[in-house]
């Protein structure tokens, strides 16, 4: 099944690399005052709204803010957990792909998504789940869901140095991004210059040792606390 995941996730990718060419950091200070401006139309409610409706015109700017924006919220906890997690790895630890399965697979990753909605993993899941019911509409709007969040990420950088680094608010999303781009976990991480992540790669064709993840986001919440 994994392959399959990872397939689905390459095709999405090839599909972002042409309008994420102009990297660029995001600006928390701007991106927190739009999130919580009830009367910005770049408030987080609003972008929450078009992302669950599966609004496939939402610029860049608007996917940005939706993604960080979401690190601003009261809510966001980048290093819980669901309690529907352990009833996932089992559906997944089995393989399954009946009816019954496959629903089941559908309701438990929609409860893991309640907890944090910009999993790419729990998106692609669902992807594949509808297409093996042939719920061809539900599937196309999980793959838009899933793009829109991929391409907050990689509007921001290639990864490849400290200066072009990634921007993530879950380190959940650092793994994703690596199977997205075709590499493999190398197994070893690291923290470099206090709030990025360093993570190695498998041998690759692009030569490429790991990736950098700025997480400035995540221990923002130790200070807010």
């Amino acid at each position: 099944m994994k392959r399959i995941f990872t397939f689905l996730l390459l095709a999405m990718f090839a599909g972002t690399t042409a309008q994420n060419q102009d990297f660029r950091k995001p600006d928390f200070e701007l991106i927190e005052k739009n999130s919580t401006d009830k009367k910005s139309s770049l408030h987080f409610d609003k972008l929450f709204d078009r992302f669950n409706r599966a609004d496939s015109t939402m610029t860049i700017e608007e996917r940005r803010h939706l993604y960080f924006g979401y690190s601003f919220l009261d809510q966001y906890s980048p290093y819980g957990s669901s309690d529907a997690q352990d009833e996932l790895n089992e559906i997944l630890k089995k393989g399954d792909t009946d009816k019954e399965t496959l629903e089941k697979l559908l309701s438990v990753t929609e409860k893991v998504l309640e907890h944090y909605p910009f999993s790419i993993r729990m998106r692609e899941y669902r992807i594949f789940a509808f297409k093996e019911l042939g719920l061809l509409k539900e599937s196309s709007d999980e793959e838009i869901r899933a793009t829109i969040i991929i391409d907050a990420i990689l509007s921001t950088g290639d990864g490849t140095t400290p200066e072009t680094c990634f921007y993530v608010i879950t380190t959940g999303n650092e793994y994703e991004i690596i199977d997205i781009l075709g590499f493999e976990f190398g197994g070893s991480q690291k923290l470099t210059q206090d709030v990025q992540d360093y993570l190695t790669l498998a041998e690759n064709s692009y030569n490429i040792d790991g990736l950098y993840f700025d997480v400035t986001r995540l221990f923002s919440t130790f200070k807010e606390d």
